[in-house]
């Protein structure tokens, strides 16, 4: 699956903004879809995630409350709305999709900093 993620930018601590990842597949309600973040000199970290039957959500301690994915399985898009944010936000975001049991296939990645 070839993904392609974009929304990311510069935005004040306490904005907004909102991602989109656009896959390449007519199978896109059959994966699992994730968005991760590596910001500098610090390894990938788990953001969050979206099942692909029951788009049930789960997300990581440090953006729960404050992100929220959702997908549109007609559009082939998964999204990353980003609230109040924070300088600890920026990094490069990636989304990812997967199986029930390992991610497969990654986007190249949108930048979002986050100035204080």
């Amino acid at each position: 699956v070839q993904l392609q993620a974009s929304g990311g930018g510069l935005v004040q601590a306490g904005g907004s903004l909102r991602l989109s990842c656009a896959a390449s597949t007519r199978t896109f309600s059959m994966f699992q879809m994730g968005w991760f973040r590596q910001a500098p000199g610090k390894e990938r970290e788990f953001v969050g995630g979206i099942l692909r039957v029951t788009s049930t959500t789960y997300y990581s301690d440090s953006v729960k409350g404050r992100f929220t994915i959702s997908r549109d399985n007609a559009k082939n898009t998964v999204y990353l709305q980003m609230n109040l944010l924070k300088p600890e936000d920026t990094a490069v975001y990636y989304c990812a999709a997967g199986s029930n049991t390992k991610w497969l296939d990654w986007g190249q990645g949108t930048q979002v900093t986050v100035s204080s």
